[in-house]
């Protein structure tokens, strides 16, 4: 997942939690009450304040060693804080979703999942390119507006 913080001045950065080391996921894990790894990615993709609290804090302690998660804030975290997917898990989604639609013969099962990735994905476009590469093309959003 990519964690984008709006500075003051209005510049973003951006954090990847696959640039994370284990020990600094640990540590967010236990930062967060021994919650696994899953369960924040979960949180993560709900927008939860902490989850994107916790991987921002983890990222500032490379620079600043002692920075304790507890005091640890974000004024204004609705406007400056998103968590959003990266290609490689709307990729992810896509293909366990459509592994369990396969077995059911249907897409309805990608064509609901789509808006929610879209709305998730660091890039929308990602969703359809995902799409393509699946071989379900025809679920696309521009299939969609081209068939309506």
């Amino acid at each position: 997942m990519i964690i984008t913080h709006v500075q003051d001045d209005g510049t973003a950065e951006k954090w990847s939690t696959d640039d994370l080391s284990a020990l600094e996921a640990a540590a967010i894990e236990e930062a967060m009450g021994d919650v696994p790894w899953r369960g924040i990615e979960l949180r993560l993709q709900a927008q939860d304040p902490t989850a994107m609290r916790a991987v921002l804090w983890a990222f500032r302690r490379r620079t600043e060693p002692g920075l304790d998660f507890a005091t640890f804030d974000v004024p204004g975290w609705r406007r400056r804080l998103r968590a959003r997917l990266t290609r490689a898990e709307i990729d992810e989604g896509f293909t366990n979703t459509l592994r369990e639609a396969m077995a059911k013969s249907e897409d309805s099962m990608l064509d609901t999942l789509a808006p929610h990735l879209r709305k998730l994905a660091e890039d929308p476009d990602d969703v359809d390119a995902s799409l393509d590469a699946l071989g379900k093309g025809h679920l696309t959003r521009r299939h969609k507006d081209s068939a309506g």
